[in-house]
């Protein structure tokens, strides 16, 4: 037996995330995947909401996007195929990192690689004993079987995870009955409309993205040149779901949808090529996101509609919720109770995605009933107050944590800060430690000096900024003052006692 820190079993984006924050914090997990290397296969094609930000405060969005700038939000975004508008909305949540998930993957194993990542492939997990103060767990590789002793296991293994099995955690949910199918495909040049959509005899102008008709949903979208995707998402179907899909299935699909033959043919150039199905959509969320020293993330935690492109924002902020918090536990600092709040923070964030996805798959029923809701849903979207809140709903930015700090501010991702100096705040969370900024005299961070091992203290002023806050590791903020009075002052003292730990344990950055 081995003796580990941290297992994470799964070595998708989520899993890699996790271990990329613990090993910025120190601690140097193991990653097992039973594949023999990074997946190629097509899954999400990007990357929707406050993630895209916080991935830029870990340096990886100027590397994932090539782009020089940090992110800028959008102008519009989708709601069940309707437009969202959000040009000129204050505080706009909506940023998008299209990036295909293989190479997105293959990204993050090069950035936990420099980390110092120990990641396995062929190494499957394949049994789970949970102590009081561990997790044994078995794996089988090539080399025989084998196993750790670790403090922590972390599931990042996927909807049918075995981790959360193994747990005895619940998988509440519910099962629709849709089918969905999407490929990559070729489409004939003469059938493009300049507006980068279809142009289709017999049903006519069909623009990029997601299609409510009367006998289901249609969706085209071209998000690699030369590698244009169709899809479809029929109701109350049938389907032999052991049977692979075929291009003919799919062109099936299409016809009932539309109402119209669709010339596609097969996709050009090297695969590997998205053509999948799925038939009965689950939308279930674990009753508990730990149990023990055993933590769920991504889809081990959550499974629901990919409409809107919601999962590995979620996914990817349990992660990044969830690393130094763990990280915290195993450097010997963790306050009572840090470990408990990854539960009470993520599960109702979980929660708001479900909703937010059922109800788009609602909206893209057939019937004319549902034809004149969404007649009424696109009217309610032109009003800036209802397209804001769609907005936040869909960027997750709605879900504020409880800090214990009643400051307007406090449970929100940090915003987009500019220091008086020029610096960007954040660029301050590269190292995933807490940041204290003291734009006042100093007597914040006098109440900070014994904590100084592990927080980060500046004196700066924030551009239209409070007079003084502390943001967590993940980039959400923990306290802030407005002046900083003796009710401030021990405000600061609390936060520093319930976020960073026992002063003088152990040392938080590398």
């Amino acid at each position: 037996m081995t003796d580990v820190p941290v297992v994470i079993s799964g070595a998708g984006p989520t899993g890699l995330m996790v271990a990329c924050e613990l090993a910025l914090a120190g601690v140097r997990p193991v990653v097992l995947e039973r594949l023999p290397a990074p997946s190629e296969e097509p899954k999400a094609n990007g990357l929707v909401g406050q993630i895209v930000r916080m991935l830029d405060m870990r340096g990886l969005y100027g590397v994932l996007s090539g782009a020089a700038e940090p992110p800028k939000p959008m102008d519009q975004w989708m709601f069940s195929g309707l437009r969202v508008p959000l040009t000129g909305m204050p505080d706009n949540p909506m940023y998008a990192l299209m990036i295909q998930q293989p190479r997105l993957v293959r990204s993050l194993v090069e950035h936990a690689r420099g980390l110092g990542v120990d990641i396995r492939w062929g190494h499957e997990l394949t049994g789970v004993r949970a102590g009081v103060d561990g997790v044994a767990v078995t794996v089988a590789s090539a080399d025989g079987v084998h196993g750790f002793d670790a403090s922590y296991l972390v599931g990042a293994d996927g909807g049918r995870s075995g981790v959360r099995k193994w747990a005895g955690i619940g998988f509440p949910g519910h099962t629709s009955d849709t089918v969905a199918r999407l490929a990559h495909v070729d489409v004939p040049d003469d059938i493009r409309s300049p507006d980068g959509g279809l142009d289709v005899p017999g049903v006519g102008r069909l623009p990029w993205g997601h299609h409510r008709l009367d006998d289901g949903g249609f969706i085209f979208a071209e998000l690699e040149p030369g590698r244009p995707m169709v899809g479809t998402i029929e109701f109350g179907g049938q389907v032999d779901d052991a049977q692979p899909m075929t291009l003919d299935e799919l062109r099936d699909s299409v016809h009932r949808v539309l109402g119209s033959e669709l010339a596609v043919g097969p996709p050009r150039g090297d695969g590997p090529h998205a053509m999948r199905r799925i038939a009965g959509q689950n939308t279930r969320q674990a009753d508990r996101c730990r149990a023990g020293n055993v933590f769920l993330v991504g889809d081990s935690a959550h499974v629901h509609s990919a409409m809107g492109g919601p999962g590995l924002n979620l996914g990817l902020q349990d992660a990044m919720n969830l690393g130094w918090k763990l990280a915290a536990a195993v450097n010997g600092w963790a306050p009572e109770g840090l470990l408990d709040t990854y539960h009470s923070e993520r599960h109702p964030a979980g929660l708001r995605v479900m909703m937010h996805s059922m109800s788009q798959t609602a909206l893209f029923a057939p019937g004319p009933e549902i034809g004149a809701l969404r007649g009424l849903f696109a009217e309610l979207l032109q009003l800036p107050s209802a397209a804001e809140h769609v907005a936040h709903l869909l960027a997750g930015s709605d879900v504020r944590y409880d800090t214990g700090d009643d400051h307007p501010l406090s449970g929100r991702l940090v915003p987009e800060w500019t220091l008086a100096d020029g610096r960007l705040v954040a660029d301050l969370l590269r190292p995933a430690c807490p940041v204290l900024i003291d734009g006042a005299d100093g007597s914040a961070i006098t109440v900070a000096e014994p904590w100084t091992e592990r927080v980060e203290c500046l004196t700066a002023t924030v551009t239209d900024g409070p007079a003084a806050v502390l943001i967590r590791p993940d980039g959400y903020i923990a306290w802030a003052a407005d002046t900083f009075d003796a009710a401030a002052e021990e405000g600061l003292r609390l936060a520093l006692h319930r976020w960073c730990g026992r002063r003088g344990v152990a040392t938080y950055r590398l």
